[in-house]
């Protein structure tokens, strides 16, 4: 099976590459340095030993000594390429993870390497094509692939379109499309419930349902309502309105008052709301034998004030 063949059968369910721990990079490198130096080795093994443990810096120098005593091993620069990132050491790491690339343009372990790399400098690969092997068309299946697994859906379809019509660009351009489709679902799935919610609207529905009530001269449930409502919304004064209305019409004026001058303490520039709450004053102030405070709320409702 080649490569082009070996991805596809990833796409279509598998998908688990860029796994490679660090017992499986040793085990491998073990079968290329069979020709090297006992002291290449002991380095090379060493430096990866440094680097799983996060000692970047003495990974680097061990690294490095293997660079000087065989160039030729190109995996080297892969390695310092990690390490370099792994210490923020971006321009270093830039510089090696072009040069392990160029090595090796069908080599996808690299190119997710120097992904990286970019992508901490706020940049894409695009930016230094010129000094890799861009027109590498193994290359360019991996790097679309790299931004699949990464969600970058843009940049992958960015890459196809570049590339030649075959079975490799129409698998992967229907994994983009489907996996764009599933986002996009769920963005109007959770559109709809928002939409919904603001349809939904407490404040609105209570006001509904009391005016309901009134209308229904239905004073009891109506004491019931405004106080649910009252616990939700406290400082409106259309509650406070309604309450104090019911316990006026349910013959219990005293408590009527109470909450009728609490609408007016939340009463702000609604004249029509004010106008109500003054006559229900009234009512009340004439039914318990206070004239004077009635006359003085029907005349609030005369001056519309």
């Amino acid at each position: 099976m080649n490569l082009r063949h070996k991805w596809l059968v990833i796409f279509l369910g598998i998908l688990i590459f860029l796994q490679i721990g660090y017992a499986q990079e040793e085990e491998s490198a073990a079968v290329f340095l069979e020709d090297y130096t006992d002291e290449f080795q002991e380095a090379f093994f060493e430096a990866l030993k440094q680097k799983g443990i996060e000692n970047y810096d003495k990974a680097i120098n061990l690294l490095l000594k293997c660079k000087d005593l065989d160039d030729s091993y190109k995996v080297i620069d892969f390695e310092l390429a990690k390490c370099y990132l792994a210490n923020k050491q971006y321009i270093l790491a830039q510089q090696y993870g072009i040069e392990a690339l160029n090595s090796e343009p069908e080599n996808i372990w690299y190119l997710d390497t120097l992904v990286d790399i970019m992508d901490k400098q706020g940049n894409d690969l695009e930016m230094i094509q010129d000094q890799i092997i861009f027109d590498n068309d193994m290359l360019k299946e991996n790097l679309a692939v790299v931004y699949f697994q990464r969600k970058n859906y843009q940049k992958a379809l960015n890459v196809l379109k570049e590339m030649k019509n075959t079975s490799f660009k129409e698998t992967l351009s229907r994994r983009i499309s489907d996996s764009l489709d599933q986002i996009n679902r769920k963005k109007e799935i959770k559109e709809g419930i928002t939409v919904q919610n603001k349809d939904i609207d407490p404040l609105k529905n209570y006001k509904s349902d009391i005016e309901e009530l009134i209308q229904n001269k239905n004073y009891s449930s109506l004491i019931k309502k405004a106080d649910e409502a009252l616990e939700q919304f406290p400082s409106q004064p259309y509650f406070y309105y309604a309450k104090g209305m019911a316990l006026n019409r349910s013959g219990n004026q005293s408590e009527a008052i109470s909450e009728l001058e609490a609408a007016l303490d939340f009463l702000i520039d609604d004249i029509p709301l004010g106008n109500n709450i003054y006559k229900e004053l009234a009512n009340a102030h004439m039914f318990l034998g206070n004239t004077s405070k009635a006359n003085m709320y029907l005349s609030k409702i005369k001056s519309g004030s």
